[in-house]
């Protein structure tokens, strides 16, 4: 059994963590405070192969391993924790791609997509469909060499900043999840719309509502077998789940970092902060939680890239990290007084985003339901 990141893994480790802490975190909060998207710095992660991650090197991506990817989503989230959805969703909607669409889509979005210049979202939830997916009313029907797509998607990452979606949408409107289909749909099809959401946090990474009204793309654009998009995006699920948990701990891990620094400077009673056991053992308590999140993240992630079921592990990592990453934010929040209630600090938008991934690609109640599942089977579930 081994724990230890190899060389080549350790040297990722610290280029992308010098980076992020040079580039990325002196403009962190720039991003939610203007509500602006970073073209420039995404643009930056695609020019350092961030973006291109999982990209095949056949269309200009560093076809790294699940680890590497990994360790990338953690460091970069350290810097910025919204700019680390410029690893998370070209890695997921890149794997859907490179698996499963012709390969015009992939000549056509892969190369653009690894050099940071096309940005693509995943359009799953609507309105009345989160958790159960297969509950999509958003329909797609064939109409000669064409798609015609009508119905609503919403909170939907980079929704106002994306060039195309991966979208999903019933093929076969009576058979419930054997029914959903997966399309690459660009943004400029007419009938397409788009409005922000106003969101708590993650401001930056433009969440919003597409709207489809007949919106028409080319049959190629089916992505996979019709009938089949349901269990493509479950698969990627097992994937992105852990990428988010070590987002999560990226920020958080940088939040503590940041706090054990200031209270042993700050002084009360004559003594740093440090030293009294109320403000050292809750700092222990939350390094110790964020440790065992992170190694069941990368187990996962090392589970997937030796070929071996990963799903209740990815499950697992879930619905843990974003939940011990929230909560170790929180107290170094607190630790830092009102000082850390400001915006002159990144603590408190740090929580505000992070708790996002506590529902996006599986809220912690998915998330139990699926390790459920996969100790239990089947008969275990409330439907």
């Amino acid at each position: 059994m081994q724990f230890l990141f190899d060389e080549e893994q350790l040297q990722l480790q610290r280029l992308v963590r010098e980076f992020a802490l040079r580039e990325l975190l002196p403009q962190y909060t720039r991003w939610d405070r203007s509500g602006e998207f970073p073209t420039a710095l995404w643009r930056r992660l695609g020019d350092l192969g961030l973006t291109g991650a999982r990209v095949p090197a056949i269309y200009g991506g560093q076809e790294m391993s699940a680890v590497a990817t990994g360790i990338v989503a953690e460091e970069v989230a350290r810097g910025d924790f919204n700019l680390s959805y410029g690893v998370l969703l070209p890695a997921l909607c890149g794997e859907v791609l490179r698996e499963h669409a012709t390969e015009r889509v992939r000549r056509e979005w892969l190369p653009p997509m690894a050099a940071g210049e096309a940005i693509v979202g995943l359009a799953l939830t609507e309105p009345g469909a989160g958790s159960d997916a297969k509950a999509m009313r958003t329909v797609a029907r064939r109409d000669g060499d064409e798609y015609v797509l009508s119905g609503e998607k919403t909170g939907v990452s980079l929704t106002m900043a994306a060039h195309a979606f991966v979208l999903f949408a019933k093929t076969d409107p009576a058979a419930g999840a054997r029914g959903v289909s997966a399309f690459m749909v660009p943004a400029d099809r007419p009938g397409l719309t788009r409005t922000p959401l106003q969101d708590m946090g993650s401001r930056s990474i433009q969440r919003g509502t597409i709207y489809l009204d007949d919106v028409r793309v080319p049959a190629d654009h089916l992505i996979g077998r019709e009938n089949t998009g349901f269990y493509q995006v479950m698969q990627g699920f097992d994937f992105s789940r852990s990428l988010i948990g070590l987002m999560c701990i990226g920020a958080a891990a940088q939040s503590l970092e940041e706090t054990m620094a200031y209270v042993k400077q700050r002084e009360a009673f004559g003594q740093p902060l440090a030293r009294f056991e109320g403000v050292s053992f809750p700092l222990a308590e939350h390094a110790t939680l964020l440790e065992a999140a992170r190694w069941l993240c990368y187990r996962g992630l090392a589970l997937k890239d030796a070929g071996l079921p990963h799903t209740k592990e990815a499950a697992m990592a879930k619905y843990l990290a974003p939940k011990v990453s929230v909560e170790a934010i929180h107290e170094c929040l607190l630790l830092h007084g009102h000082y850390g209630y400001t915006q002159d600090l990144p603590i408190e938008q740090r929580l505000r985003d992070v708790i996002g991934l506590e529902i996006g690609d599986g809220t912690a109640q998915i998330a139990k339901l699926v390790v459920v599942r996969e100790l239990m089977g089947r008969e275990a579930l409330p439907y």
